[in-house]
């Protein structure tokens, strides 16, 4: 049955891509420009094209590319502008429109806050995009560091350094990615009914030297964002075209060594690069800072072609492959350390740690219709295993052989998304159509818990077994302009699950289907050119492990998640722009899959409330200031107010700092994050201590090299990066003894890196 359903919904998927093929095929004629950066000719991606009435409006897709159809007759002149760029007015009659195409070229220049103007869009958000510049300037390790650069987003490592951080976000403790949507270049990254927890989000295998933007927002109020999207999205989008090849080299405390080279394999056009190929390759090794070495060693590949194959078209394709391996001191108890029977950076069990790899297969095809429209289909495929050793209660179930467990899997995961978008009017309303598809279908082979002893010993098998799991997605949303001031986005989405679990240990095969329905509903309204207020409301959810869904007989097993922010951003003269909300999150009755111990547990309905605030400032020229802050009250309801509060949520949070940036020379950043006490258990009676950390990063920057120094906890504190309160017994107790268990934070760690570009 399944089998046959996979091929119905593979049927449907070629169709409609041939459909729309055919499509393409009639179309022709299309008037257009191309937005160039000048000195590298490479496309300016968002730049923003305008009339002088507004009645047009449009930003730049990847490649430059803008579509004029809907320019109407009697526009004389337009507008081209975007932060980095110096603004041009270009005199239509003055465009040749050779072959209907003209290119239209931008100089660079320093960003300034006084180029920032606010406008009513449902895309117009100030903060919702951290570009390549601000990740250069700050100091980061790997890609999941950059989730830190989203506002009131926390990340937490308790394994060595290999495994998926914890993440923290709007007073949820998101553990490994439950309620978060994180993608790369369209391919999701949180791995459903993952052997250690449901949403594992694991992002090492993206270089950060090449990440071009983050894209990123917060609640479930986005129709083309589907599984997880409860606290919100980060999508990550790697660069199509590289400045310069370059090779670079770091090395710091911890005997730790990384080298990187990217490589340009097209040489570039003079007028245009319309096309670009380059591999990257990275290699990265740590001793680490641990009293046992972590010895993590990290090794990524990357191969990507993006370029116009027609006048119409362009075909993004991209290999990437990734490998890991590390030993991890785990978590571990308050006690010890007090007791003196380990230091601060010591282990209980040394044995921990583990080996992941992926390889990602990803293409995308995106069209320009000739009535403006813009059509894209991409299929991926991922190849995945992962294998994780920890032990988090070391005598407590097994007093002779210890505790440790192991956690691996074997996955394939092939996926389609298809889009469809298109401006046009109703009499006097301009009117934006987005609509799409989406297929996920998860094999997962060999999933297993299993208790064993110096990793290689296996004392007890808990639970075994294949997944397979097909998510179906399809969404509308329909975004109404009725005026330069006002619009109005609705949207709706449809999400259909088909869960399989093949239990090998008891010999049973189990499933179940469900469905779920998101509507969203999204009000921008611009006061005036400093003004922007905003109404968003929407559904959201993140589905249940395969392993819980087939015990449930189809309740919740898609819990939902109703949530509504209401906010503005200000522009408060030249220099200041600054953005706030007050947000509300419902999370409907879930069943938890529980992947450290092979147990489900209820989750409970639970309830969010809370206040972002993000501001910018140009303090001085080259110099500018940044606060975030978030402030939540997350709750369980159902309980007495005694027992409401939900472990580990953080309540209060803030991150900031200051950046000097020019284009040569000198420049970086010094920046903190503040984490403040939260609780570690539903009563409140055990406390995760909070945390202030400092780092710092500079650089030296000339056409030909760059060099820089980058340093983690700046003030050398001491203090615990992740805190869970456990129930654990050491070897020489009579019994067990919960406690906060924690894995210490990186102490002062400096590193020196050298680049050169050719």
């Amino acid at each position: 049955m399944l089998l046959f359903t996979q091929k119905r919904i593979l049927f449907f998927v070629i169709s409609t891509v041939l459909l729309f093929s055919n499509m393409v095929y009639a179309q022709d004629n299309i008037k257009r420009i191309y937005v160039i950066n000048n000195s590298s000719k490479i496309p300016v991606e968002d730049a923003f094209v305008q009339s002088e009435d507004l009645n047009f409006s449009v930003n730049a897709d990847e490649n430059g590319f803008v579509n004029l159809t809907t320019l109407p007759t009697m526009v004389k002149r337009i507008l081209i502008s975007r932060i980095g760029y110096e603004s041009k007015t270009v005199e239509l009659s003055s465009l040749n429109f050779a072959n209907n195409t003209e290119n239209i070229y931008l100089e660079t220049k320093l960003s300034s806050l006084t180029e920032v103007t606010v406008k009513a869009s449902a895309n117009s958000g100030i903060f919702k995009t951290i570009s390549d510049l601000d990740i250069h300037l700050r100091p980061i390790n790997n890609s999941q560091e950059v989730l830190r650069m989203v506002p009131g987003l926390f990340i937490g490592q308790h394994a060595g350094g290999g495994k998926s951080e914890q993440i923290f976000l709007r007073g949820f403790d998101i553990d490994h990615g439950t309620d978060i949507n994180i993608t790369v270049d369209g391919m999701p990254v949180n791995m459903v009914s993952h052997a250690h927890g449901q949403g594992y989000a694991d992002l090492h295998f993206v270089i950060p030297e090449l990440i071009e933007k983050v894209n990123f927002n917060k609640g479930p109020y986005f129709a083309d964002k589907g599984n997880f999207t409860t606290a919100g999205f980060v999508d990550f989008k790697t660069k199509n075209y590289l400045d310069n090849s370059f090779v670079k080299v770091e090395g710091g405390q911890f005997n730790t060594f990384r080298g990187l080279t990217a490589l340009n394999l097209l040489k570039p056009q003079h007028d245009r690069r319309s096309q670009s190929l380059y591999f990257a390759g990275e290699a990265s090794f740590t001793k680490g800072f641990f009293e046992s070495p972590q010895n993590f060693n990290r090794f990524n590949g990357m191969l990507k072609y993006h370029g116009s194959i027609s006048r119409k078209s362009t075909l993004t394709a991209m290999l990437t492959g990734f490998t890991s391996k590390w030993n991890a001191s785990g978590q571990i108890p308050d006690r010890a350390v007090a007791d003196g029977m380990i230091g601060f950076y010591g282990a209980i069990d040394d044995t921990e740690g583990g080996k992941t790899s992926r390889y990602n297969a990803n293409i995308a095809l995106a069209t320009n219709l000739k009535n403006g429209a813009v059509l894209r289909n991409q299929m991926y495929y991922t190849h995945y295993e992962f294998k994780l050793f920890s032990n988090f209660t070391f005598f407590k179930e097994d007093p002779v052989n210890g505790d440790q467990i192991r956690q691996a899997e074997k996955r394939n995961l092939l996926g389609y998304h298809g889009s469809y978008q298109q401006e046009f009017s109703l009499g006097k309303v301009k009117t934006e159509t987005k609509a799409g598809i989406q297929l996920r279908y998860d094999i997962i082979d060999d999933i297993e818990l299993t208790r064993t002893k110096n990793r290689n010993i296996v004392t007890n098998e808990i639970m075994s077994g294949d997944v397979n799991e097909l998510n179906a997605g399809a969404y509308w949303a329909q975004k109404f302009m009725f005026s330069k001031n006002l619009d109005i986005t609705g949207g709706l989405r449809a999400d259909y699950f088909t869960n399989r679990y093949n239990d090998k240990l008891l010999s049973q095969r189990l499933s179940s289907n469900s469905i779920i329905i998101s509507p969203k509903l999204n009000f921008n309204y611009r006061v005036n050119d400093g003004v922007q207020l905003y109404f968003y409301n929407g559904r959201g959810f993140h589905s249940n492990d395969t392993r819980v869904a087939v015990q449930q007989n189809g309740k919740k097993v898609v819990p939902g998640a109703w949530g509504s922010d209401i906010g503005g951003i200000f522009k408060i003269g030249n220099k200041l722009v600054l953005q706030s909300a007050l947000w509300y999150l419902w999370l409907d009755q879930e069943f938890i899959y529980v992947g450290d111990e092979g147990v489900v547990e209820p989750g409970g309905q639970t309830k969010r409330t809370g206040i972002d605030v993000s501001a910018r400032y140009e303090v001085l020229k080259y110099f500018f200031a940044d606060l975030d802050i978030s402030i939540a009250n997350p709750k369980a309801t159902g309980v007495p107010k005694s027992e409401n509060y939900l472990p580990l949520a953080p309540r209060f949070t803030s991150i900031g700092g200051i950046t000097y940036r020019k284009e040569y020379g000198f420049n970086g950043s010094l920046r903190y994050r503040y984490m403040a006490d939260r609780p570690a258990n539903e009563n409140n009676s055990t406390i995760a201590r909070g945390y202030f950390i400092a780092d710092a990063a500079v650089n030296y920057s000339k056409p030909k090299w760059e060099a820089g120094l980058a340093i983690q906890n700046l003030l050398n504190t001491k203090w615990k990066e992740t805190q869970f309160d456990t129930e654990s017994r050491l070897q020489n107790e009579t019994g067990p003894v919960s406690e906060i268990h924690f894995t210490p934070g990186t102490p002062f760690f400096a590193r020196l890196s050298f680049t050169v570009f050719f």
